[in-house]
């Protein structure tokens, strides 16, 4: 009898890699001022392709500083390029940094689910000495507006990073204590730092042969509520890893689709090879929506009109 393993068929856009943090390891950002910010039209004609193929559209963007004159302009082409993603079909996903409340406000109304990793809640971490919206309780407290706002929500960790044993676990208690209070927390990703080669950081990867007892331990100190995810991009060391990782309490393996836009030097496999690998274990892989359905009641009409047809066809193509 199959176990299953979920993942969501997705395509990036991406408003802007400009950002003012500079994280150490980071391989996405540019520059404020360096990044021609994403046209409507461009982002029709990267939809238009993917149209058939892509339920998920992940909003990724690089921050504009919370201050700056130009952030109304950023945030609008956010909310822009969502509706226009929600008008062609898709299902939009947005994570942008930091947001403020009213901003979360507006996004929810474009959005079946956001996200944002608190990455560590350790604050003295040399990575993030340049980049401001990484302070811990600026993301904790992200966390709990989405709780209140009833965003369904994915977070996550950064392993690697400088952290310590203890450091994680107190990162995922933090999370379990928000969960608790709002019960809106999807999905937890556990991402190995992986070095790149556009980052100023000289440090080894994680070790992955230690991501299984991460995983464990996140599993025994997270509500069984939430999901976790392992990107599959970063974990293919060898198949059984893979495979050890599921074993070990992962259950779904995020978006699966033509570029990993955080990580560009790791490109994400073939859904075909994917199935091969978790197939020895007894393991089979399915699509999913970047809502789990215990939330569809949260969202407007209007999105749950839109989501309600992509669950009927997703259940046509599973038993096809």
């Amino acid at each position: 009898m199959f176990k299953f393993v979920t993942y969501s068929p997705f395509y990036t856009l991406v408003p802007t890699y400009e950002c003012f943090n500079w994280c150490a390891y980071c391989n996405f950002r540019t520059d404020p001022g360096q990044s021609p910010w994403l046209t409507l039209a461009d982002a029709k004609a990267q939809l238009q392709h993917f149209q058939g193929q892509a339920i998920e559209i992940l909003v990724l963007s690089g921050e504009v500083h919370p201050a700056s004159r130009r952030r109304p302009d950023w945030f609008q082409r956010i909310y822009d390029i969502c509706e226009l993603a929600l008008s062609m079909g898709f299902l939009p996903h947005t994570n942008a940094g930091p947001l403020s409340w009213p901003e979360m406000v507006r996004l929810k109304e474009v959005n079946v689910s956001m996200g944002l990793m608190l990455e560590q809640l350790h604050d003295h971490l040399p990575v993030h000495k340049q980049a401001p919206s990484k302070v811990p309780g600026v993301r904790l407290q992200q966390l709990e507006w989405a709780g209140k706002l009833q965003i369904p929500f994915t977070t996550g960790l950064l392993l690697g990073i400088g952290e310590t044993q203890a450091d994680r676990r107190e990162t995922l208690q933090a999370i379990s204590r928000v969960h608790n209070r709002w019960g809106h927390i999807q999905e937890v990703i556990l991402q190995p730092y992986s070095p790149g080669h556009r980052q100023s950081w000289e440090a080894p990867g994680f070790n992955l042969q230690q991501l299984p007892e991460v995983i464990s331990t996140a599993r025994r100190l997270l509500p069984p509520g939430i999901t976790l995810q392992i990107p599959p991009n970063l974990v293919l060391g060898t198949p059984s890893l893979l495979r050890d990782c599921v074993e070990a309490g992962a259950r779904d393996l995020g978006g699966i689709g033509p570029k990993d836009e955080v990580n560009p030097d790791y490109t994400h496999p073939y859904y075909r090879s994917l199935v091969e690998i978790l197939a020895p274990g007894g393991w089979k892989l399915l699509p999913r929506l970047p809502v789990y359905p215990q939330f569809d009641g949260w969202l407007s009409t209007r999105l749950q009109k839109l989501v309600k047809k992509w669950r009927s066809d997703l259940a046509i193509r599973i038993r096809m």
